[in-house]
């Protein structure tokens, strides 16, 4: 039986340390995620056509969220009104779970991305992102004569 000699999980605490790092040296995230535990939380994807991001943003108005590319980095921001009663003075708040207050998610792209060809759509609580690719980077048949 394996027993590891350094209490808690060693390797998940360098991990945290270097998301810690990069965050306060201004890094953008990879395509893979950058943060657990953001908001809002996104999933990220691609196909050889197209990047594809959702962000689970329930309850925002899309009027206030921002969405922007620039120089390879695809950012996400924004704020979320607090749902709490204003007079909390008679109010014993015991758990509040939901995220409140001003967001922002950066996600880097890979280089064969198209800026000039990305939409986003806001539908029942998710954030719809496309990104193209170029149109030479994408594989095509050659047709032998």
């Amino acid at each position: 039986m394996y027993r590891s000699l350094f209490p808690g999980d060693l390797f998940a605490d360098f991990d945290r340390l270097q998301r810690v790092a990069e965050r306060l040296s201004g890094s953008a995230g990879s395509l893979r995620g950058y943060e657990r535990g953001g908001f809002p939380q996104i999933n990220v994807g691609g196909t050889q056509e197209a990047i594809d991001v959702v962000a689970f943003a329930p309850g925002l108005d899309p009027a206030k969220i921002e969405v922007n590319v620039e120089r390879g980095v695809l950012t996400l921001s924004g704020e979320r009104a607090s749902d709490l009663p204003t007079d909390l003075k008679q109010t014993s708040l015991h758990q509040h779970e939901r995220f409140t207050g001003k967001f922002s998610r950066a996600i880097s792209l890979p280089d064969d991305v198209d800026p000039e060809r990305i939409t986003a759509k806001y539908t029942d609580g998710l954030l719809l992102i496309k990104i193209q690719r170029k149109q030479a980077v994408q594989p095509r048949r050659v047709a032998i004569q």
